[in-house]
């Protein structure tokens, strides 16, 4: 898995909107130009790729999966999480 260390992101109150691609051949996030790109394998139903996402973007943020949550983006591929 390819992981970038986010931690400096991971301040209570912080957003982060980010861009999904679900179905991917490997787990992995990608920093480019100031967007965060994140690729999951996982398939987009009944919410397991969200799961996947908010798994993966808690290590790299180095924060409990329980701190996170998802503001907006249920249904779309650009979502938008706060770390609690």
């Amino acid at each position: 898995m390819d992981i970038p260390d986010l931690r400096t992101l991971a301040q209570s109150g912080t957003t982060i909107a980010l861009r999904v691609t679900p179905k991917a051949a490997r787990n992995r996030i990608v920093q480019d130009e100031g967007a965060l790109r994140v690729y999951v394998t996982t398939v987009p139903e009944d919410g397991k790729a969200n799961a996947a996402v908010q798994k993966l973007l808690a290590k790299a943020l180095g924060v409990p999966k329980s701190r996170l949550t998802l503001l907006r983006g249920h249904t779309s591929r650009d979502k938008v999480f706060q770390v609690d």
